[in-house]
């Protein structure tokens, strides 16, 4: 007779959630649930990150943090592989050149030196007040399609999603996904708490050290733009981007607003965007707009698709990955953490899958 999976309970459905489920259930050994309150197939919400990620994979690791070097270059790797032509995800991604500018002479986050093509920016092509450059090819994304891909991954591979409010993770521990579909308890092997800033207010989880640094940003139709680039300036609430996606789209961003819920776009934030990326990166409008004159932000209007909005689940000590056991009414069960990945979700999706699922698998073999 064939072994019995083990029932393993995955809460939150974002690109952690689904990125970690997805490493669970093609293993083979595990029938995976995913109970969340939204799917990222439900109507876009700020209340879901992933959705709105700008959309490009470059590590902000640390110098020191070779943990998250790890997870991100992990992942750089996966997306590497998906954006090759035929692969089933290849429509989500693009390869396309990247330009960092630096405005102060810090250096560049520790990894970006093995991006492909990688070299230093010559003084004459930086943009006005930076003091130094690098560019390299950058696998860019489109978080909606990619999301939607990672959803149908996980359903073909047999796993299972059920929309579920959890309000502690006890109840999953004690009924698992059953209680949300009306049935009679069937408690997990193990749970996932893949929450993002839920975890703030899940309870049996209540991280305080989690709180939302909101993004904004403004997606425009500009199918002539075939570059990515980033002004980055520290004390800066704005970090000026342009993000590519295979659909013709550009991201224009973004904000970085520590502590800030409101979960609508800003007009304000929204012209101060568009007239910073103007500004740097006049490209961007119509080229009918910039044949004979200046462009302006009046040109942007009509290219725009979409306003974005996400706030982000930031961690002050990082990435939590780690596991306990839990009981609830005589049931007891390892629960593995795995949230807090604030801005870099998606750029460090499936290394950190890979440290959620070893430590999960090391737990339960633990008696």
């Amino acid at each position: 007779m064939p072994e019995q999976k083990k029932e393993i309970a995955v809460i939150g459905a974002g690109v952690i959630g689904l990125t970690t489920a997805i490493k669970l259930q093609e293993k083979g050994e595990y029938q995976v649930t995913i109970v969340a309150e939204i799917w990222p197939t439900d109507y876009p919400s700020p209340h879901y990150t992933s959705h709105w990620a700008g959309g490009h994979h470059c590590t902000a690791a640390e110098s020191d943090d070779l943990r998250q070097q790890k997870m991100d270059t992990e992942t750089f790797h996966v997306f590497w592989e998906m954006s090759e032509p035929g692969h089933p995800a290849g429509k989500c991604f693009i390869r396309t050149p990247q330009h960092e500018h630096y405005f102060e002479d810090l250096g560049h986050p520790r990894g970006l030196e093995t991006m492909p093509d990688f070299k230093l920016m010559s003084k004459s092509d930086l943009i006005p007040g930076a003091v130094f450059g690098i560019t390299f090819t950058a696998i860019s994304f489109d978080p909606p399609a990619y999301l939607e891909y990672l959803h149908k991954r996980f359903l073909a591979a047999g796993g299972r999603l059920v929309h579920g409010s959890v309000q502690h993770i006890k109840q999953v521990v004690e009924g698992g996904s059953a209680v949300f579909e009306g049935k009679s308890p069937a408690p997990p092997d193990a749970v996932i708490v893949c929450a993002g800033l839920g975890a703030r207010t899940l309870g049996g989880v209540e991280d305080k050290t989690v709180t939302s640094v909101r993004g904004q940003t403004v997606v425009l139709h500009a199918p002539w733009v075939g570059f990515g680039a980033t002004r980055r300036k520290i004390e800066d609430e704005f970090i000026s981007y342009v993000i590519p996606r295979h659909n013709g789209n550009i991201v224009l961003g973004g904000t970085l607003n520590v502590d800030d819920w409101y979960p609508l776009p800003r007009e304000e934030t929204k012209v101060a965007i568009m007239e910073k990326a103007l500004a740097l990166w006049p490209e961007i409008a119509p080229p009918e707009a910039r044949k004979d004159r200046a462009p302006t932000i009046q040109d942007l209007y009509p290219i725009i698709v979409e306003d974005g909005l996400g706030l982000r689940p930031h961690r002050n000590e990082g990435i939590r990955i780690e596991a306990e056991w839990i009981e609830a009414n005589g049931v007891k069960a390892p629960v593995v953490f795995n949230y807090g990945h604030g801005a870099y979700g998606f750029e460090s999706s499936w290394g950190s899958a890979s440290m959620a699922v070893e430590l999960m698998e090391e737990v339960l073999k633990t008696p």
